[in-house]
């Protein structure tokens, strides 16, 4: 990569890094929404290997390595981008990082005081947040320079009332950061701008959106911004997910002090890697997997994943006063019909009514004429928005 002034960030590229626990995803977009081409690399840490893919869906790039950590890779993944991008400048880039704190609402141009910061949050973060900062150090080294942004995937939800983002705690841990902040935020803000263009009449009334993947998440939404969010203080929260085992009485957790004698990180690895539907079903954390096995374990563990989906709906259709319309997102939502449908008639109380071909289709709206509710199946794209934002920061400061 190049390092250009960042003036030039209408001209040439930006460079999106979304860096998690074992991969790095990535993408080069002309300007902030042209899209050039996307990759990830995966298992880093045991066997990584490289993809890419340009706007068609063509192979661009392919590699593989018996080994990489975080940094080694984005330095891989920095090669590439410059051999693919032939020779047009990148001039900024947009970095995922999952927690903004109290400190930031908003995305910020990276300096030595804005990582000070991140760093400090690693402790509210400490699975998510070390990986984030990474690329952006192998980066700084590389090309010093090179404008970096980093967008918050905390920031969206800072728009919840104080009540909604609080724990009924002693005043001093809340001061201290000790409140609900919720994620996915990223994923949630490109799907309000999404609906503003391809659903105005919906995009502003009273909305949950279902962000269910291997991590999974619901957010109210009204008028565009978020009301209330299933994730709180870490994004173990809420739902079941694909490794995570969503909300648990905290009477679990002193359970597992004193009966089993787990220490902190034997409950972390506990509750992130070995829960959800990997653990009720004892076969796989894949949703596609879980459907296509007939053992009774795979069908509990979806059952279970459904339930809490509808009973969270149920919640958040109460803190919005009611519901106008319902989204379906991230891998799972946006092509699992099955689960669609089981959601669907879990929420049939709320008015909520699917058509048959057009769920099976899979996109678009997808809810029946007569269905009080609108459902809609909507792609989303964190890369794209952490591409505008990248562009809009630099944007400011140079206008």
């Amino acid at each position: 990569m190049t390092s250009p002034d960042a003036s030039r960030t209408d001209t040439g590229c930006t460079a999106v890094l979304n860096a998690g626990s074992s991969s790095i995803k990535f993408a080069l977009y002309h300007g902030a929404d042209a899209l050039l081409f996307r990759g990830q690399i995966e298992r880093i840490g045991a066997g990584p290997r490289l993809t890419a893919h340009d706007a068609a869906g063509r192979s661009v790039a392919e590699q593989s390595w018996p080994a990489l950590d975080h940094r080694a890779a984005t330095r891989e993944i920095v090669r590439v981008v410059a051999e693919l991008s032939a020779g047009t400048p990148v001039t900024a880039v947009g970095h995922r990082v999952v927690h903004g704190g109290t400190h930031y609402a908003a995305p910020v141009r990276i300096d030595a005081g804005v990582m000070e910061k991140l760093a400090a949050l690693i402790p509210l973060a400490p699975l998510h947040q070390p990986h984030n900062l990474e690329p952006i150090r192998a980066i700084a080294e590389h090309a010093p320079h090179l404008p970096q942004v980093a967008c918050f995937d905390t920031a969206f939800h800072r728009s919840q009332a104080p009540v909604a983002q609080a724990f009924a705690l002693p005043r001093g841990l809340s001061d201290e950061g000790v409140r609900r902040y919720g994620f996915h935020g990223l994923s949630y803000e490109f799907i309000a701008a999404r609906l503003r263009e391809i659903a105005p009449g919906i995009a502003q009334q009273r909305l949950i959106v279902a962000h269910l993947g291997n991590g999974a998440s619901l957010c109210a939404m009204h008028g565009g911004q978020s009301v209330a969010s299933t994730m709180g203080f870490t994004a173990v929260d809420g739902l079941v997910m694909g490794t995570r085992c969503g909300a648990i009485d905290p009477g679990v957790i002193l359970y597992l002090l004193d009966q089993h004698h787990m220490d902190a990180r034997q409950i972390e690895d506990l509750i992130y890697r070995r829960s959800g539907l990997l653990g009720v079903s004892g076969i796989a954390s894949d949703m596609r997997t879980l459907r296509a096995s007939a053992a009774p374990a795979a069908g509990e563990a979806i059952a279970l994943f459904v339930y809490r989906i509808v009973r969270e709906i149920g919640s958040l259709a109460a803190a919005l006063g009611g519901l106008d319309g319902l989204v379906f997102t991230a891998g799972i939502g946006e092509n699992d019909a099955a689960t669609r449908q089981a959601v669907a008639e879990g929420c049939g109380w709320l008015g909520v009514a699917l058509d048959a071909a057009r769920n099976a289709a899979g996109s678009g709206r997808i809810s029946a004429e007569p269905s009080r509710v609108a459902v809609w199946v909507v792609p989303t794209d964190e890369e794209r928005m952490i591409a505008r934002h990248t562009v809009a920061t630099l944007a400011r400061e140079t206008g």
